[in-house]
């Protein structure tokens, strides 16, 4: 008997003893090409997940902002004068923040690639925070926006500024 085994013997032996058959090595390609499929399938599935998980997380960013933005001159205009300065986090993403004076609905606004809904901030100055232009916008850089809360005794109105 030679060293390749009882394969190596006539076809009819062959079929009957040796268990590896054409047809066998086809059903092992598609058990291979199916798990390769499989995989590709959770990979997507996966990285669909976290981008969906990181705009949540963006999204959250915002609105908690928003919230400590309007929390800080509620305080501030609750008090009788005095000034602070405040340090938000936001989103890279987004340029600038900017109080728009000509909006009913609206009067702060994200500067962006992306059009961003804005939102209403109550007790601020419009008209003296934009010195009569339309718009005061407030630099986000490295994803931190300063700037300073204030209000002069007297005034019923929260001024906002750019921190230098």
């Amino acid at each position: 008997m030679n060293k390749r085994g009882t394969c190596a013997l006539t076809p009819q032996i062959r079929k009957k003893i040796c268990p590896t058959s054409k047809r066998a090595q086809m059903k092992l390609s598609f058990g291979m090409i199916f798990s390769i499929f499989l995989i590709i399938i959770f990979l997507a599935i996966a990285i669909y997940f976290i981008i969906k998980f990181l705009n949540l997380q963006e999204s959250i960013q915002i609105e908690t902002f928003q919230n400590n933005l309007q929390a800080d001159i509620n305080q501030m205009w609750q008090s009788q004068q005095g000034s602070r300065e405040v340090e938000y986090r936001l989103p890279n993403k987004i340029d600038a923040i900017c109080f728009i004076r000509n909006d009913d609905y609206q009067n702060l606004m994200f500067e962006s690639e992306k059009p961003m809904d804005g939102k209403m901030i109550d007790n601020i100055n419009l008209e003296s925070i934009t010195s009569g232009k339309t718009r005061y916008c407030i630099p986000n850089i490295d994803g931190k926006v300063k700037m300073t809360i204030s209000k002069d005794y007297g005034e019923t109105l929260v001024m906002i500024a750019k921190q230098n």
